[in-house]
């Protein structure tokens, strides 16, 4: 399958992942948009922002696909980069945040320090603060110090990463967008429904017989 063996290339996945990055130079400089180019920091700011959430929200998808899907060529392929696109959720969120201290803290903490205290602010700040941990945590050093299962349980942490940073995304505009429930939705329908198809392929526990 074509779509397999693309998704399968490191490469081709590096440029999807990159070309987001480079985007508003399009409506900034190439094709200039007056919407860009009225608020250029803010324009920069929401679009890393969203990058962010949506990479985070697919790579929570990957794991899902594989078990409602097990011979699927996609999902598959699609897992041998969860590491990648996990990093590259926590570079995006990191330059969102570098963009927030340029634009609202006027580059310095002083005005982080009051702002801070902000719930939208706060659990931006804590969802990046977890991706940080997670990403050097998937050094292949550390992994292998920690072992299989603290690292897997450490690394469960990305689900309350995803939850502040809906959280963050749906405060942030004051009103409930529809845009948080298009990004991590179908994360939340994937994940029940390989809840429910791990538990329903589990065999029951044999009720033991007394006197046995």
């Amino acid at each position: 399958m074509f779509a397999a063996a693309l998704l399968r290339s490191k490469a081709f996945v590096w440029i999807v992942l990159v070309l987001p990055g480079l985007w508003p130079a399009w409506p900034l400089f190439v094709r200039q948009d007056p919407s860009a180019l009225t608020d250029p920091l803010k324009f920069i700011l929401l679009h890393y922002g969203f990058v962010a959430c949506v990479l985070l929200a697919t790579v929570l998808t990957f794991s899902p696909l594989r078990v409602l899907f097990p011979r699927w060529d996609i999902a598959l392929a699609l897992n041998r980069h969860r590491r990648l696109v996990g990093v590259s959720s926590f570079a995006y969120a990191l330059l969102h945040f570098s963009v927030q201290v340029l634009y609202v803290y006027d580059g310095g903490f002083e005005t982080l320090a009051k702002e801070i205290r902000k719930p939208f602010q706060l659990t931006g700040l804590a969802a990046l603060l977890i991706l940080l941990v997670l990403t050097i945590t998937s050094v292949n050093a550390l992994i292998r110090r920690m072992g299989a299962r603290r690292w897997k349980n450490l690394h469960r942490l990305v689900y309350v990463a995803a939850l502040l940073a809906a959280y963050h995304q749906a405060d942030a505009r004051k009103t409930f967008p529809l845009q948080v429930v298009w990004i991590f939705g179908p994360v939340l329908l994937l994940q029940i429904a390989r809840v429910w198809k791990q538990r329903r392929g589990t065999p029951a526990r044999a009720v033991p017989t007394p006197g046995a």
